[in-house]
Parts: structure tokens; C-alpha cells; sequence
């Protein structure tokens, strides 16, 4: 579990770094400029750290399923070489997923107003700004995301079908009670990422009536709530997080 928090939090890190710098270079100091390979590098880490994600909590639905299913196997399952193992698989399908998407967009010529509506290089926004036709680009990255989440959110499905089943087969109460309440805090980080993503990409290709103003909103939620969500969830539901960090307090 510990291996698992820390990949995920360095998504969520990388996230922020990936953001915030620009963010706040241009609105503190107005600078708005971004060269074409600097734009098609940041699309390429945001979107790939946000495949990643969304494979971390793959693992961490199957780390679930095994504590509560396999309990007695659990430490030899989930070894740390295994747990490197899947970390390995979700950030070579990241970028094998994503390289396409800026290799496309560097062989479209570009309009003169290369003004991106958004505060990062979002890879519809790019592409909106081309000249040339960019049907696969459009068809690639919008069957990209959803076969991604769906194949991501198909396995979280059957691993807490398979949870359900077996905790209802618990005759006492409380034992059912606190095997589910494992589980809560990755529930509320799967929530929290899966709801902004959709809410987002929907809105970005399908809304073209919203307001532009909308659309970067929710854009930026999707990369800035995530990140500050997160700890506080498992800092709050992981009892060794929640002593060590009263402990600090109190000696500090």
C-alpha cells in the first residue's frame, strides 16, 4: 500500500510541476509565450501522467481485492517487485499511448492566431489551432481517453464486485463494516479524478454552446483538484498517516 501511495503521489506531483510553473509565470508575470516543441513536450507529460493515474488506482483496486479476498496471500502476492512491475507496465502504456498525439501535431501547419485558449498546452486546444485537417487527431485522442477509462474503470468494476461479493459473505457485521471502510479512501480519489476527467472531456468536445470560460475552468480543476484531494483523503482514512502526522504536530 505504502508503494502504491507513493506512485501515486508522485503522479500527483509531476501533475503540479507540469502546470503550476506556467500557471503561475503568467499570471504573476504576464509571460504567455511558449515555444511549439515546449507546448507538444507539456501535452505529452500532462496526458501521460494522467494515463498513469489512472493505472495507479488500477493497482490499487486490485491491492484492495487482495487484502480482502486473498488476505493470508496478500504479502505474497503483492510483493514489491510485482508492485514495480505494474508500475512499469501503466508508464510504458502511458507513453506508448500518448506519443502519438504530439508526433500528429507537429506535422500540422498552424493558423497565424496561435493564441491557446487555456493555461497549458491541452491537446483538443492545439489541435483547434491548426489549419490542416485534424480528423485523426480529433478521432485518436477522444477514443484514446475513453478506451483508456473504460478498460480502467472495467477492471476497478470487477475488483470491487469480487470485494462485495466477498465481504457479503461475512457473517459479522463489523468485520463486513471495516473491510469496506478499507476501502473508502481510494473510492473518494477514484471519484474525485474520474468525475472532473469525464466532466472535462465531455464538455471540451461536446459543449460547443459553454462558454469558453467553462471549458479552462474545468480543465484546471482536473489537474489542480486531484493533487490537493488526494493526501488529504489518505492522510485522513490511513490510520499510520493520521498517527504519524499528530505526532509531529504535537512535538513540534
Amino acid at each position: 500500500m505504502y508503494l502504491l501511495l507513493c506512485m501515486l503521489a508522485v503522479t500527483d506531483i509531476g501533475t503540479s510541476t507540469a502546470v503550476m510553473p506556467k500557471e503561475l509565470c503568467i499570471f504573476w508575470f504576464k509571460f504567455k509565450g511558449i515555444t511549439v516543441s515546449g507546448c507538444l513536450t507539456q501535452m505529452f507529460f500532462l496526458h501521460s501522467i494522467s494515463i498513469m493515474e489512472s493505472a495507479v488506482l488500477v493497482t490499487m483496486a486490485y491491492d484492495r481485492y487482495v487484502a480482502i479476498c486473498n488476505p493470508l496471500r496478500y504479502a505474497t502476492i503483492l510483493t514489491n517487485a510485482r508492485v514495480a512491475q505494474l508500475g512499469l507496465v501503466g508508464l510504458i502504456r502511458a507513453v506508448l499511448l500518448m506519443l502519438p498525439l504530439p508526433l500528429l501535431l507537429s506535422r500540422q501547419p498552424f493558423c497565424a492566431n496561435h493564441i491557446i485558449p487555456h493555461t497549458y498546452c491541452e491537446h483538443m486546444a492545439v489541435a483547434k489551432m491548426s489549419c490542416g485537417d485534424t480528423t485523426v487527431n480529433r478521432t485518436y485522442g477522444l477514443v484514446m481517453a475513453f478506451v483508456v477509462i473504460g478498460v480502467d474503470l472495467t477492471l476497478v468494476a470487477l475488483s470491487y464486485s469480487l470485494i462485495i461479493r466477498a465481504v457479503l459473505r461475512i457473517s459479522s457485521k463489523k468485520s463486513c463494516l471495516k473491510a469496506l471502510n478499507t476501502c473508502t479512501a481510494h473510492i473518494c480519489v477514484m471519484m474525485t479524478s474520474f468525475t472532473l476527467f469525464f466532466f472535462s472531456t465531455l464538455t471540451h468536445r461536446f459543449g460547443q454552446s459553454i462558454t469558453p470560460y467553462v471549458h479552462i475552468i474545468l480543465a484546471n480543476l482536473f489537474f489542480l483538484i486531484p493533487p490537493m484531494i488526494n493526501p488529504i483523503i489518505y492522510g485522513v482514512k490511513t490510520k499510520e498517516l493520521r498517527d504519524k502526522v499528530v505526532r509531529y504536530i504535537c512535538r513540534t
